[in-house]
């Protein structure tokens, strides 16, 4: 590491990511320190992310937060860029944050950053997808990753920014990874609801779901990303409702059990 109080640590958790992590890394290369926690993946994930930095480490998989809270703990910048193996820094964001953290004069701990989705390959301007700003530049000391199952975030202590220019993020290249994906965070949203001591109702499976498609791609204009919104406003609208079935599901077992 630079003996520099500006100075950067990139975090990425990895499993089976052979075909992002060498594009997720190269984008990062600029960075004092690459962190890379990898969940025993099978493929070439390990020896391609070696390539990039020495800081890899391989570790039984105990959930999203876990495994980003360990590479924070492994981190020695004072500022933290998280990104996930699928997205790409562009040289225009990298030259932004280089500029962001060596600027003393601002008093932000933390910065959001708009990600340009591509679903099934097209980037999804309307379904709500953009700007869809998330937090991932922040200070070491300010934030922790949060305990949520799926889709987990900061809890950040301190004033938040935001950043001009975008993340890439290359989401789902085709149906069968989205659907892989689908049955898993599916699984662990309705585990997360039941273990907050929530029901799923008719409201649940009925309402919820049209509700959803109706508001990706009429009120969020989906329909102008043509096909790809009406698909991703489709399954989206089935992703909700398999989470609260597999939530009925759930306490139902309970239920028995009891």
């Amino acid at each position: 590491m630079r003996n520099s109080p500006q100075r950067l640590s990139v975090i990425v958790i990895t499993k089976n990511e052979e075909c992002n992590i060498v594009d997720c890394l190269k984008s990062a290369s600029w960075a004092a320190e690459i962190v890379v926690v990898d969940a025993e993946s099978s493929d070439r994930t390990v020896e391609l992310a070696r390539q990039f930095t020495k800081h890899v480490f391989v570790r039984r998989w105990e959930g999203y937060a876990e495994s980003k809270n360990f590479a924070l703990s492994r981190a020695c910048g004072e500022w933290i860029l998280w990104l996930d193996a699928d997205e790409r820094v562009t040289p225009e964001l990298a030259q932004e944050i280089r500029e962001t953290i060596q600027d003393e004069s601002r008093t932000c701990d933390a910065y959001e950053v708009a990600r340009r989705a591509y679903f099934l390959g097209k980037w999804m301007k309307h379904c709500g997808w953009y700007p869809g700003y998330v937090a991932r530049l922040f200070r070491k000391n300010s934030a922790m990753f949060n305990d949520a199952k799926v889709h987990e975030g900061l809890n950040l202590k301190g004033k938040a920014g935001r950043l001009k220019n975008d993340l890439l993020h290359f989401t789902d290249d085709t149906l069968y990874h989205y659907f892989e994906k689908f049955n898993r965070y599916t699984s662990l949203a309705a585990e997360e609801l039941a273990e907050a001591n929530r029901e799923s109702s008719l409201y649940d499976l009925i309402i919820r779901p049209p509700y959803l498609f109706c508001k990706m791609y009429f009120l969020r204009l989906g329909l102008l990303d043509g096909m790809h919104g009406l698909v991703l406003s489709l399954v989206s609208a089935a992703y909700v409702f398999t989470k609260y079935a597999k939530l009925w599901q759930l306490r139902q077992k309970l239920a028995a059990g009891a």
